[in-house]
């Protein structure tokens, strides 16, 4: 499946989502089902063997609903191939169940809450198939914003992270996340013209960085938005190249006045207050480790809030393609979690 096909397979309109409880249960009563949806999604027009391209009715197993067996060649295809359910022994059913309460909840689901309300035996089974639908929240094709409907881009930068025993509300021991955010404008004439001066959010982008400097800010900057895109900042001498970049780049010095900040950049702080919340009050805070992925998943979710019902197939169609973490190496420190448009720590 190539990158094209992953964006834009679920605008199928053959391909039903549900609304609600009772349609999900409709349309996904077992691992059949599912396994059923998995094959429209890849061949919308009947199984195409990948081995010989032999187009036919395969073989289907009851025991094994995941695999189709090829009438010509006789080679097997497992529709979880590619996918981030690939190699994973959980039943497809719960797939299907982690992400539609991942996409349909406006709060999102703890792990806790996750492994409660399907059953889960272990927690860490269900800590590792949240992360690894995390995983597949961000495009290996992202596009960079500040183009198109966006008036401009305000972009800050904020500590993330609670009191530290002993050590105070400082800024020690705390994570630097980076936001872009893009700036529309209302169409005139509606109930929310006055709200925000007509303003409001378009697509964010939210990543770690190691800290605030020109170096760091520019990078991140340039990952996140098209060139030549109008930024607006406060005046931190971090992003001072920014103009040089080739970007039409404002400054305002806010000098803690809060209603500088409110009339230049209300749309970011905004985003990072929703943030915060959210870590603190669905999740009760989370490891640094671990971060960017809650991260990519805030980020997938507002990215999507004016079509929440779409979310679930977004969800799965982002996932193909996408590489999984083992729950040793989520542990171990050793898998890095995906940011916005290749950047890398």
């Amino acid at each position: 499946m190539t990158a094209g096909q992953v964006k834009d397979i679920f605008k199928r309109s053959d391909l039903p989502f549900p609304r609600s409880l009772l349609d999900f249960q409709r349309l996904f009563p077992d691992d059949y089902a599912c396994a059923k949806y998995l094959e429209a999604a890849r061949w919308s027009n009947g199984f195409i063997c990948p081995y010989c391209n032999f187009r036919s009715e395969p073989f289907r197993f009851s025991s094994r609903p995941g695999v189709l067996r090829c009438r010509s060649c006789r080679n097997d295809t497992g529709l979880t191939v590619g996918t981030v359910m690939e190699r994973s022994h959980t039943p497809l059913s719960t797939w299907f169940w982690a992400a539609y309460l991942v996409s349909s909840q406006t709060p999102g689901i703890s792990a806790v809450q996750f492994q409660r309300q399907l059953g889960l035996s272990r927690y860490e089974t269900a800590f590792q198939i949240l992360h690894t639908l995390r995983a597949g929240m961000v495009r290996p094709d992202q596009e960079r914003i500040g183009g198109g409907r966006a008036s401009h881009v305000e972009l800050d930068e904020t500590y993330v992270g609670g009191r530290v025993r002993g050590k105070g509300r400082g800024p020690r021991d705390k994570i630097v996340v980076a936001a872009a955010v893009e700036v529309r404008r209302r169409q005139s004439g509606g109930a929310l013209d006055n709200r925000k001066g007509g303003r409001y959010a378009g697509r964010v982008r939210l990543t770690i960085i190691p800290d605030r400097s020109a170096l760091s800010l520019s990078e991140f900057t340039t990952s996140a938005d098209v060139p030549g895109a109008k930024i607006i900042t406060d005046d931190w001498s971090g992003y001072a190249d920014l103009k040089r970049l080739g970007y039409r780049h404002k400054a305002v010095a806010e000098r803690g006045d809060p209603a500088v900040a409110e009339k230049h950049l209300p749309i970011v702080h905004l985003v990072f207050s929703g943030l915060k919340n959210w870590l603190s009050r669905t999740h009760h805070g989370v490891s640094p480790q671990h971060l960017q992925a809650y991260l990519n998943e805030f980020t997938f979710r507002f990215n999507r809030r004016f079509y929440p019902f779409n979310t679930f197939r977004s969800l799965l169609g982002l996932a193909s393609n996408a590489q999984a973490p083992t729950y040793e190496n989520l542990y171990s420190g050793e898998w890095r979690h995906p940011t916005c448009s290749g950047y890398m720590r």
